[in-house]
């Protein structure tokens, strides 16, 4: 076992047993190749990464590419999922070296960690024009032992422009309905009309832009944008991505059609996409949204949920199939012998036809991904019930992906305010019991004294790496949603106390907030993006949930933060709408208000009140904050000096603390928040 056996990381502990000497990133193994004046090989990567778990078993499994590693580099080991700061500093050097990025990343560095020769996955022998991995290793020892002045030289300018590299950052304004609608514009020309989503293959689950597209339509009316958002996520549901049987969305779609997925299950696209459906079905009362945030949920609490009460990361692409190969979709696709196997011929003929299974298969050796027709109403839906039913139950008999089962802050912060809002919705209070244990394991493992984050735990343990700006922004977003669901202040508190870390440790005085905080690790450069990725931007993350925190509170300072932090949406969000899709949906809602909420009533379990309660929480009104309580409990600010109605429950709908006269009529309420 190498110094990786240490770590807390899945991804890590995969290459714990490798013959490569592996180095954690950390100051000493810089001091080490410093001492025996070698480079650095960086590689990066993350557990459910098909290509890593390639290059892993072809490369650093190798005994003969180890011992090349071990004599002539330090080689170090980082999950990007852990160290998102580290990863996004190289990727950045890796993309305007090669033109373009991906996983695993490899990159050599001087002993002063300055990056000078970029890649990502290299084969184990030639292939396609590209060299192997020998060949690059035997390449960068020739240039370290033979140009060393021309290797440094080199190092130092990528560095210096790595750190010379600022964000044109114009903080002064908000974002306004001219370019609101010049986003909206912008996504209606790259929108795929035939298939849903926007631009072509691969296709990534839009759901930031999803959620601008909801708010912006319940603001204005535009059918436009509900269209694109509904046809969106009826395509995606209807495909590959969506797990037919299980639950649940893969992480993308290798096709334009949304047919072949990349089968690695994310924690944080589950956690989005359970809340955009959910909130497509508050918009339309769509049974398919309906159906999908549910089953989403549940997949999340059945099959990510850890013993903490947190949420793990992600579920492999690859499994056993079978034949003690790991195989990419080994676990989800089906042929028709195999239908026949699990159903008997009958219920596998009709299996085929419903879910899209053929003698030529849509993936691999004849093998199919399941699909959802267009037309479910003209099948049996009692048997088609049935059938599923049996396909899961002998599916679960198949060998499971792995899991990397490390607790990530940010994504279960976005978990947490999937699983809140979803319990509310549709009565599930077993789902916001899962939302509460998540948040309780964040504040007791991840949360110390000083109420700073730290970005992972696994089994109970936490780790050692500082959370980032999306940590601090997600989870209390999550927290926020807690205290609009349950009432209770302490999450708010919480909330607060995380965003004034933003405040004092992430913000720049001209509105603009950093990834990491300023007393972090120094790197090459401190990271700054303002876009989103797979998740939203740890930058509009915050702005939302600064926002969010102000109206609930009405605290000036926090409100300033956020439409400080908005400046950035102006400036991109008419040009890249696509990604900036959190950062639109934030600035609907400061346009909007937000609307302040505050439902009391005599008790929590009454019914009245209950009913009132429900109906703020399903308004469409963009970013609406919601509170419930009783007269003068106090524990939550836009509850004071709210009273009864001739003793009756009732809510008062507000913008800035200024309020309309309260309602008792759920209906009327209805009306108010309807956007």
């Amino acid at each position: 076992m190498n110094r990786l056996a240490h770590e807390t990381s899945p991804y890590l502990l995969q290459h714990a047993g490798n013959p490569v000497d592996w180095w954690p990133w950390s100051a000493e193994a810089f001091e080490e190749a410093r001492r025996r004046n070698v480079p650095v090989l960086l590689s990066v990567g993350y557990s459910s990464c098909h290509w890593c778990h390639v290059m892993a078993h072809e490369s650093f499994e190798d005994e003969a590419t180890a011992g090349l590693l071990n004599e002539q580099f330090v080689s170090v080991k980082v999950d990007r999922e852990e160290r998102p700061d580290v990863d996004a500093v190289y990727m950045e050097a890796v993309q305007a070296a090669t033109g373009q990025g991906g996983w695993p990343m490899t990159v050599f560095l001087t002993p002063d960690a300055e990056p000078f020769y970029f890649g990502t996955y290299f084969p184990p022998a030639p292939r396609h024009g590209m060299p192997s991995f020998r060949q690059i290793l035997e390449g960068v020892r020739t240039a370290w032992a033979e140009r060393r002045e021309e290797v440094t030289e080199v190092a130092g300018k990528i560095a210096r422009d790595l750190a010379g590299r600022e964000l044109a950052f114009d903080g002064t304004g908000t974002p306004g309905e001219e370019e609101l609608a010049q986003a909206l514009l912008g996504l209606t020309r790259e929108y795929d009309p035939q298939r849903g989503g926007f631009g072509g293959a691969p296709k990534f689950p839009p759901s930031m832009v999803i959620e601008f597209l909801l708010r912006h339509h319940a603001r204005t009316g535009s059918e436009g944008a509900l269209q694109m958002a509904g046809d969106t996520a009826e395509r995606m549901a209807r495909g590959g991505i969506y797990d037919q049987l299980g639950g649940g969305f893969a992480r993308y779609s290798v096709d334009r059609d949304w047919v072949v997925p990349h089968f690695e299950k994310m924690l944080y696209d589950n956690a989005l996409l359970c809340r955009v459906y959910a909130h497509l079905w508050r918009t339309t009362g769509s049974e398919l949204a309906r159906r999908v945030a549910l089953e989403t949920a549940d997949f999340m609490v059945r099959e990510l949920r850890t013993g903490e009460g947190g949420f793990a990361s992600a579920l492999d692409a690859d499994s056993d199939d079978g034949s003690g190969r790991q195989v990419e979709g080994a676990h989800y696709v089906w042929t028709p012998a195999q239908l026949a196997e699990a159903l008997g011929p009958e219920d596998a003929e009709l299996a085929a036809q419903y879910f899209g299974v053929t003698e030529e298969g849509t993936f691999e050796h004849g093998s199919s991904v399941l699909q959802l027709p267009q037309q479910e109403g003209v099948f049996d839906a009692q048997r088609i019930e049935s059938i599923r039913r049996r396909l899961l139950e002998r599916r679960a008999e198949r060998p499971a992906p792995g899991r990397d089962d490390k607790v990530v802050a940010a994504w279960n912060g976005l978990a947490i305010a999937a699983l809140a809002e979803t319990g509310a919705y549709f009565d599930r209070p077993d789902l916001v019991e899962a939302a509460l244990s998540a948040a309780d394991l964040l504040v007791r493992l991840h949360l110390d004294e000083h109420a700073r984050l730290v970005r992972t735990s696994r089994d109970g343990r936490a780790g050692t790496h500082a959370g980032v700006l999306e940590d601090y922004a997600d989870v209390a977003e999550g927290f926020l949603a807690l205290a609009s669901v349950t009432g209770e202040g302490v999450w708010l508190e919480f909330a607060g106390l995380l965003l004034d870390q933003v405040l004092t440790r992430f913000s720049d005085d001209d509105g603009a907030l950093y990834d990491t905080a300023v007393d972090a690790e120094q790197l090459l450069r401190r990271p700054q993006d303002p876009t989103d990725n797979a998740t939203p931007s740890g930058w509009t993350a915050a702005a939302g949930a600064l926002l969010s925190y102000a109206a609930g509170t009405g605290s000036a300072r926090h409100r300033e933060a956020a439409e400080g932090a908005l400046g950035v949406v102006k400036a991109l969000g008419p040009r890249a709408p696509r990604f900036i899709g959190w950062g639109l949906a934030v600035a609907e809602a400061l346009l909007d208000g937000p609307r302040e909420v505050a439902v009391v009533g005599p008790a929590p379990d009454d019914p009245a009140t209950r009913d009132l309660h429900r109906t703020a929480l399903l308004g469409t009104a963009p970013g609406a904050v919601v509170a419930v309580g009783t007269p003068g409990s106090g524990e939550l600010p836009l509850l004071a000096d709210r009273e009864l109605v001739d003793g009756a429950p009732a809510a008062y709908v507000c913008r800035h603390f200024t309020c309309d006269a309260p309602t008792t009529d759920p209906e009327r309420l209805r009306r108010e928040l309807s956007g």
